[in-house]
């Protein structure tokens, strides 16, 4: 395909996955243009790397496009979309142009998983140029290692994110798959989770004979599918009961150090710069593949430890008049959980959790679970839903979590309809000491940047 085909046109190219697609092929030499309903610095990274990018959606947008790449985001009635059926353009879907071009590298790495993708991705994407195997990136995140989110190596390996949504990794047949962990998400495409144990299965019986599957046994539903699985499985997790185990855990504000054993071998110390007990099951995955690939312990070790995070994973904003402004990306019960446990472990501060609530779908299949996870905050700021892709559903709102939070005995809680009131609120809850963490996958990340400059715009006023 490649051979005839040399301009590109991407629906929504500002997406975190169709922008890396897009960044590796301008990379390559193809001519990319594309368009988006938002503006934003992914799409100004594109623009600098040479892409045509206008703002909006308009049939004449595609102009002499060769083929017309759309992501699961982007409806079928979209006027580009609707053009290139009438100019008889090609069209495909994110994950199968991911697909063509894991095809061209001789060892592919598809990582998948409820939680944890992209970070995983982004540590084995460390560890393999640690080892100088020059790997390709591609990524639903910002890599601060490499401040994009993709990465166009020179070797024979390449590292996708493999995305459960709208089972688009099923158009993924990775040499190597990894399965951090397995929980309900995505209710707009399964129906419990059965069907999404038996989407994964396919994900991993989608590798050849010769590759592996290396998976996370500590994830229940996870290690329900292991026996469905006919390829060579290798496991992690926190205890004997894996192939690669962590002991010996410490957490220190960024900071995570712990011994790897590999089927009670002690095989070293590995230290990380990101905070938390799903890092080091992350980090683990990683060490499995590595060691999976004859790469030295050394090497392993060392790429961990550069490794520095993903953009809105745990992403300390700064810290003015005693207060430390963080901002993560949980979108999931369990991921906001994790988020706060982090802060818990790591630092002796008061915590302000300010959760926004992403898609009203996940919102009325979760708001208890939320309500419950978010208890771990001292104090409890709750906006209004982010809809994303969503049309709003009757009765379903941000006030749902908030009040069971609240009748499950929480007693410091804050509903906010409106962002623009919250700067206000946190200057009255906020203390020298306290920690504020914006959470949730939809525009929070801003008011985090806002309220950071606001504090230290206070601190020189004083």
């Amino acid at each position: 395909m490649f051979r005839h085909v040399k301009k590109l046109h991407f629906v929504g190219i500002g997406g975190i996955g169709m922008s890396g697609i897009a960044e590796l092929l301008l990379n390559q030499g193809f001519n990319i243009t594309g368009s988006d309903i938002n503006d934003s610095k992914v799409i100004e990274n594109l623009k600098v790397k040479g892409a045509e990018i206008i703002k909006g959606h308009n049939a004449n947008n595609l102009s002499d496009a060769d083929v017309l790449v759309y992501s699961s985001a982007v409806k079928e009635d979209n006027p580009e979309i609707i053009a290139a059926l009438e100019k008889n353009i090609p069209i495909i879907r994110r994950a199968e142009m991911l697909g063509e071009l894991i095809a061209l590298k001789e060892t592919s790495i598809g990582v998948a998983g409820t939680h944890g993708k992209t970070s995983t991705s982004s540590m084995v994407g460390a560890m393999l140029s640690q080892a100088k195997l020059h790997p390709t990136l591609v990524v639903g995140g910002l890599v601060r290692n490499i401040n994009t989110n993709s990465l166009l190596g020179e070797g024979d390996i390449i590292v996708v994110e493999a995305d459960e949504f709208d089972r688009s990794f099923l158009s993924l047949q990775p040499t190597i798959g990894i399965i951090t962990n397995i929980e309900l998400e995505h209710t707009d495409c399964y129906e419990d989770i059965y069907d999404l144990q038996n989407a994964f299965t396919q994900f991993a019986n989608a590798s050849p004979f010769y590759g592996a599957i290396i998976i996370g046994n500590q994830s229940p539903a996870a290690a329900e599918i292991i026996s469905n699985i006919k390829r060579p499985v290798i496991t992690f997790g926190l205890n004997k009961k894996s192939d690669f185990y962590a002991s010996d855990i410490i957490h220190n504000k960024s900071e995570t150090t712990f011994t790897v054993f590999y089927k009670q071998n002690n095989l070293g110390v590995i230290h990380l710069q990101v905070p938390g007990e799903h890092n080091v099951l992350n980090a683990l995955a990683s060490v499995a593949l590595g060691v999976e690939m004859n790469i030295p312990f050394h090497d392993i070790a060392s790429g961990l430890e550069s490794y520095k995070g993903v953009r809105r994973r745990f992403e300390i904003k700064g810290e003015a008049n005693g207060v430390m402004v963080v901002d993560d990306y949980a979108h999931h019960p369990t991921e906001v959980r994790v988020t706060l446990n982090s802060a818990r472990n790591g630092w002796n501060r008061r915590i302000i959790g300010v959760f926004q609530p992403h898609l009203y779908s996940r919102t009325k299949a979760f708001y208890q679970e939320f309500a419950i996870a978010l208890m771990e905050a001292d104090i409890l700021v709750i906006t209004d839903v982010f809809p994303a892709r969503e049309k709003p559903i009757d009765g379903i709102n941000g006030k749902m979590v908030a009040d069971f939070a609240k009748e499950s005995g929480h007693k410091n809680i804050y509903y906010i309809e409106n962002l623009e009131n919250l700067e206000k609120k946190l200057d009255n809850l906020c203390q020298p000491n306290d920690m504020v963490i914006t959470i949730g996958a939809g525009n929070i990340w801003r008011y985090a940047e806002s309220y950071i400059n606001h504090l230290k715009d206070l601190g020189e006023a004083a």
